[in-house]
């Protein structure tokens, strides 16, 4: 087990070790949340436009589009959740075995 340097709290110490160890996961996470629900709108936008029958030639490819963004900022955030369940894993077992 590393030692504490600067005698912390063992909350803080924890904290900066997750951090260190995934830097920026809950910018990430943000992001991927963000991107997202602007997928969402813009696909709500477009299927709107698709039931009014408005500007169909270009409705649809941006309606894929942004089913794609919404999928893909799925994917990362669902990812990154694992990572973070697969470190908390790892973690507990090595403290069960110190």
């Amino acid at each position: 087990m590393t030692k504490n340097p600067r005698n912390l709290n063992p909350e803080q110490y924890a904290r900066l070790k997750a951090e260190i160890a995934a830097p920026y996961r809950g910018l990430r996470q943000f992001i991927y949340l963000a991107c997202g629900g602007s997928g969402f709108i813009g696909a709500m936008v477009f299927i709107a436009q698709l039931a009014a029958g408005q500007e169909v030639d270009s409705a649809l490819p941006n309606l894929a589009l942004q089913i794609g963004v919404v999928a893909i900022a799925i994917w990362l955030f669902r990812l990154e959740q694992k990572a973070a369940r697969r470190k908390e894993r790892v973690e507990r077992e090595r403290a069960e075995h110190s």
